[in-house]
């Protein structure tokens, strides 16, 4: 991918965040953000503060889900499907970048190509600073938990 995708990226998800009134700033790092444990590493905070952005799809319909995660929790699938009233499945690289226009790894929880039905993980919302992924494998952002449901749209829920 080239850098010029990339800052594109970046930019798109510093535009809406700046749009939403979020002050805060994109953090690039040579090493790799892409899993929750290798972002932790990199800004130096719990892996329980990074925003894992999960996207699943719901069989029938094709209905992507962006499931918002605390890094330290796993998603409980059966509970998403509750959610939703539809079997889900985790989407494939090409479904989430078509949906997203992100790569996963880089997956942010705004800025996408289209809208898409959000669920918080409400054990985010036990951090003030959360860390999410700023539309590239190696850059973050942060910012206040109880912001991340006004500016995805968010539903909360126990999500495990």
């Amino acid at each position: 991918m080239s850098n010029e995708i990339i800052n594109k990226n970046i930019e798109k998800v510093q535009t809406t965040l700046t749009n939403f009134g979020i002050q805060t700033k994109i953090v690039e790092f040579s090493e790799s953000t892409r899993t929750a444990q290798d972002a932790a590493n990199a800004i130096g905070c719990t892996v329980a503060q990074i925003v894992k952005s999960l996207i699943f799809c719901t069989e029938k319909t094709q209905q992507p889900i962006l499931v918002l995660t605390s890094g330290v929790n796993r998603v409980n699938e059966k509970v998403i499907e509750q959610l939703v009233g539809e079997k889900i499945k985790k989407a494939d690289a090409d479904f989430t970048k078509r949906v997203t226009g992100f790569v996963i790894g880089g997956v942010p929880p705004i800025g996408h190509a289209q809208n898409i039905l959000t669920f918080i993980d409400e054990d985010l919302l036990q951090h003030t600073t959360v860390w999410a992924a700023a539309g590239t494998p190696h850059a973050v952002f942060s910012l206040d938990s109880r912001d991340l449901a006004r500016i995805t749209n968010g539903t909360i829920a126990k999500i495990y």
